[in-house]
């Protein structure tokens, strides 16, 4: 191999090698800004999941009797839990409050079911994104107050317990009296937040998937 070929060589090889450089500095950037998105994404969900207390009611199916049945239940706790609710002051003492009525829940939801069994539980579920008329609440797992009726094969009815969005007309006023003010900016879609709530929302799907997928 005479001198220019030696040269051309080298050069290349080291165009090479400076352009894998710059592959692995590109992956690792993006990877660093992956990772502190996933970290901002998920300090906000966590910020707006302890400050409410989900509810979920479940029809034992699709027929309309048993969807309007589900909306007599819903009713019947929303009447009970109302004076309940209204003396927590917070998403931590709603729960406590909760876990002492649970057993009174369940007596008020088969009360009114005519019949059809009853599960009452209380814990970590996970939630699509859900859209209100002034904000909107991103998917993720939330501590929920769950009412099954059934064998649970109907459509969902998802309201907040806790602050008692269920039975206000205020829902601005009650969402801000449970979060920071930057976190109700997020849900409520305040300019300059749209691109944050869609990070946190695709965080949350994503932990949800992944809860599925380690219970399975």
């Amino acid at each position: 191999m005479d001198r220019t070929s030696q040269v051309r060589t080298v050069f290349f090889v080291e165009v090479k090698r400076q352009a894998l450089h710059c592959w692995e500095a590109a992956a690792l950037l993006a990877l660093c800004l992956t990772l502190c998105a996933g970290a901002w994404a998920q300090g906000r969900q966590e910020a707006i999941r302890q400050g409410l207390v989900r509810l979920h009611v479940v029809a034992v199916s699709d027929a309309p009797e048993e969807q309007a049945l589900k909306l007599r239940v819903r009713d019947a706790v929303l009447d009970y839990l109302g004076p309940v609710m209204a003396e927590a002051g917070d998403a931590e003492e709603a729960k406590k409050r909760l876990l002492a009525e649970l057993d009174a829940v369940a007596d008020v939801a088969a009360a009114a079911a005519e019949g059809r069994t009853v599960r009452v539980s209380l814990g970590r579920e996970s939630y699509p994104t859900r859209v209100y008329e002034t904000f909107r609440l991103p998917a993720g797992n939330y501590e929920s107050l769950r009412v099954v009726l059934g064998q649970g094969e109907g459509q969902n009815w998802w309201c907040v317990v806790f602050p008692p969005l269920c039975l206000s007309a205020a829902e601005s006023e009650t969402m801000q009296s449970a979060m920071s003010r930057e976190d109700f900016a997020l849900i409520s879609g305040q300019e300059g937040y749209a691109l944050r709530f869609r990070v946190v929302e695709l965080w949350g799907e994503l932990s949800g998937r992944w809860a599925r997928l380690r219970g399975r």
